[in-house]
């Protein structure tokens, strides 16, 4: 059902109630909610608000069902909204659409084409938001888990920007602290000619191949210098593989169709004193205290089951520290309202860092609500190929990368030119986008390299854009203007599959708002799938390029709109809507 056409009923029925209670002098009613009735033959929505009454207004709920079916039949345009409305069970009230209210559905398509379903901007809930993501440490390839937060992440920054929020994309970089530490070592013990297994190997450096790619690239720097001390060679070290991995993590993110609009690097907030300004903060306000020769946070006074050490005994700071900081200039910069997407690993991390947030914000005078920043966490990804799990790379030499994941999943072989390989990583990018956004967040997934090179409807993402692909096809055969279909006779329109279609393209702007709302892109890949199913179904019950010209126009109108909302829904999630397979 349109949200206009809802908005209307609603106000239809609040309307009805409102009458009942001011003659009755019964109290206020609430406002009545319309669902989708779980038996398709019971209507197109139904209204439950008579049985939540009942008891509170000492009234039958039949009789006040009855009651308020009278008085809506009777308000202005109720007969141009609703067909017919009968009353089920013990005080359920069915509605059925009238016919043009159905198919107005496809007028809103046609006329707002990419547009449909969504807020302009500036009409949202909030203004303006941020959602970081990936935001991985420049020691390594991405992996899989990194992949599943990038799909994630931007799909779900194209759900808000279509509740009319502005969406503010950031990857923040772990460019400080051990484990950089530990990649210069790694690369340091390439350049002395020592490999993973050997003796003198260090037990904390990275194995994979990658290392050794680093040293070459570094000692073939023009400004390579072999003159150097060790502590300094360190250093360079350091600084070039950072770089360098860090462009490598850019090429595997335009690989997979990503785009951040900042960068921010975690040594800043050392270089600028934010971190040292946190503790001070924190310091002032008692917030912390000295105990055994460590620095601690009273997290526990926020919830936390104990308190955290904020600086070691060794005068270093514990992680979290800086991700207090980080967030406090998230907010200083105006984001109020903020998501992280990570793993689940970090769950530990929320309480303190939003505890820590708590101090700052009461010695600097912010009124930062208690759940900032939110949270979207997901649990691990499991390849699977042939049958068996894929645990490690060559390149990575202890995981899969997303590079690995996207060209196994698109078929990518060496023998290729460049044109079938950017096909085949076309393929490879759609497939791996579409099933990592495919479940919740929170449930462990199963990829499987097989089943995403399948070309067919068990393969949910060709099973989707085959659907348009299908409808492309229809369209050109035709052969005429989508302009002409804007006015076809949508009043033919009365078979039981074009009804489920119908019915289904009237939800997609309530599956955009709800998916945003509740951070939960998977909602939309399960309606794309719901709505590909809804036509391949009309496609095989009713035939489009009929004789009769009038009942051709409607159905190729019908086929435009769920086209073009196919099309919108693949782009929120990065996928393309392929005009043949």
């Amino acid at each position: 059902m349109l949200l206009t056409n809802k908005n209307h009923l609603i106000e239809m029925l609040s309307a009805a109630l409102q009458g009942i209670a001011q003659e009755r002098s019964l109290g206020e009613a609430p406002q009545p909610r319309l669902e989708r009735p779980k038996a398709i033959d019971h209507g197109d929505v139904a209204c439950n608000i008579a049985l939540q009454l009942s008891k509170a207004w000492k009234l039958n709920p039949r009789e006040l069902a009855q009651e308020l079916v009278e008085r809506l039949q009777k308000q202005p345009g109720f007969s141009d909204l609703i067909a017919s409305c009968e009353i089920a069970g013990p005080g359920f009230i069915n509605f059925r659409l009238a016919n043009a209210a159905k198919t107005a559905v496809i007028q809103e398509i046609l006329s707002t084409g990419p547009t449909f379903g969504e807020l302009a901007k500036g009409q949202g809930s909030v203004a303006i938001a941020m959602i970081e993501f990936v935001s991985a440490n420049p020691t390594g390839p991405l992996h899989v888990g990194h992949g599943r937060q990038a799909a994630l992440g931007d799909a779900l920054a194209n759900l808000l920007a279509t509740q009319g929020i502005d969406v503010h994309r950031e990857f923040y970089y772990n460019d400080a602290g051990v484990q950089i530490a530990n990649l210069a070592l790694s690369v340091q013990a390439r350049l002395q000619g020592l490999k993973p297994g050997d003796a003198k190997w260090p037990e904390q450096a990275y194995n994979g191949e990658y290392i050794a790619d680093i040293a070459v690239a570094y000692k073939a720097h023009p400004d390579y210098r072999a003159d150097l001390s060790e502590q300094q060679q360190v250093e360079e070290i350091r600084q070039f593989a950072v770089a360098y991995l860090r462009n490598e993590q850019d090429i595997d993110l335009k690989t997979f169709g990503v785009k951040f609009d900042c960068y921010y690097l975690e040594s800043s907030l050392y270089t600028d004193g934010s971190v040292g300004q946190i503790v001070q903060d924190l310091q002032g306000i008692g917030k912390t205290y000295e105990s055994e020769g460590a620095l601690w946070l009273r997290t526990t006074d926020d919830g936390d089951d104990k308190d955290r050490v904020m600086r070691k005994t060794d005068g270093s700071f514990t992680y979290f520290v800086p991700d207090v900081a980080y967030h406090a200039s998230k907010w200083q910069r105006g984001f109020e309202k903020v998501i992280n997407v990570q793993g689940s690993d970090h769950h530990g991390t929320i309480a303190r860092v939003r505890s820590g947030l708590q101090g700052v914000a009461h010695k600097r005078g912010w009124e930062i609500p208690k759940t900032y920043p939110e949270y979207v966490l997901h649990k691990m990804v499991t390849v699977m190929r042939h049958g068996e799990e894929v645990k490690i790379s060559k390149r990575a030499g202890s995981y899969v990368t997303v590079r690995d994941l996207v060209e196994w999943s698109g078929g990518v072989t060496p023998e290729m030119d460049a044109d079938q390989r950017e096909l085949a990583l076309q393929r490879g990018r759609d497939a791996v986008r579409f099933f990592l956004i495919s479940r919740k967040a929170d449930t462990e997934f199963v990829f499987d390299i097989d089943l995403a090179l399948q070309q067919n409807d068990e393969n949910p993402v060709f099973y989707v854009q085959y659907a348009h692909a299908r409808i492309c096809s229809i369209l050109q055969q035709w052969g005429g203007s989508v302009e002409d279909l804007k006015h076809a006779d949508l009043s033919l329109l009365q078979s039981k599959a074009s009804d489920h279609l119908l019915r289904r393209l009237a939800e997609y702007p309530e599956v955009l708002a709800d998916a945003a709302a509740e951070l939960a892109p998977h909602a939309l890949a399960f309606y794309l799938r719901d709505l590909a199913g809804d036509f391949h179904t009309f496609y095989n019950a009713d035939r489009v390029l009929v004789d009769d010209q009038a009942l051709k126009l409607a159905r190729l109108a019908l086929l435009s709109a769920t086209r073009q909302v196919l099309e919108n829904g693949l782009k929120l999630l990065g996928v393309s809507a392929p005009a043949k397979m």
